[in-house]
């Protein structure tokens, strides 16, 4: 359920767009292979930690092909400091596989397709299209949410609730807005001792509890 009235919904949807106007994901790529085994590794793990991985990994099997036919082994090897490994290695592989026998190598860019492939479900195709097409979508991770429940947005107790309730409040610059909320949770709104000082929507929050969704 969206809390905010329309007036509320467009003085915070104008402060965030002219805060981060123009921002884009902080995961390191050069071309849509890499930017989706990127998102798929981020998965409970920091941008940062992915950064640090993806190199090894990309020297090693820089394109679908070479990805494709890859030893799971191999790929758990250069991933290993991600979290849940094991299980990213095997949807790599399956991924890639899936890629190049059915769309001849090349990732589809729709979102019905994108969640076909191993890996990848709403959120992670959501936050593909966001960056590499401009998608007017919004894909909620643990920043989004945590944010958007704090400024009193909305009550939704889920993350595709809550999805869908900030598409209907903010209807268009989802994908802006998407990148602006994480950067925000990111580095201000944090989980635990939040810079409040820094805020500027500080007028909008109703709590510092971390939300989580259930």
């Amino acid at each position: 359920m969206i809390l905010r009235t329309p007036k509320e919904l467009q003085e915070i949807k104008k402060r965030f767009l002219e805060k981060y106007k123009g921002s884009k994901t902080e995961l390191n790529y050069k071309n849509d292979y890499e930017l989706l085994v990127a998102i798929i590794l981020s998965a409970q793990c920091t941008d940062k930690r992915v950064n640090m991985v993806t190199p090894k990994l990309f020297e090693k099997y820089p394109n679908i092909d070479s990805l494709a036919c890859a030893d799971v082994e191999e790929v758990k090897e250069c991933i290993k400091s991600c979290n849940f490994y094991n299980n990213k290695a095997k949807n790599l592989v399956a991924m890639a596989k899936i890629v190049k026998d059915t769309f001849n190598s090349k990732i589809p860019h729709e979102h019905k397709e994108l969640i076909k492939l191993p890996g990848v479900g709403n959120k992670t195709a959501n936050v593909f299209l966001i960056e590499l097409d401009g998608a007017n979508r919004m894909a909620v991770d643990t920043h989004v949410f945590r944010v958007v429940h704090r400024l009193g947005i909305t009550d939704a107790r889920s993350v595709k609730e809550t999805e869908k309730d900030l598409v209907e409040a903010f209807k268009t610059d989802l994908n802006e807005l998407h990148q602006a909320f994480v950067l925000f949770g990111r580095y201000i709104c944090t989980a635990k001792n939040p810079k409040c000082e820094k805020c500027f929507v500080s007028d909008f929050c109703i709590s510092k509890e971390n939300f989580k969704p259930s």
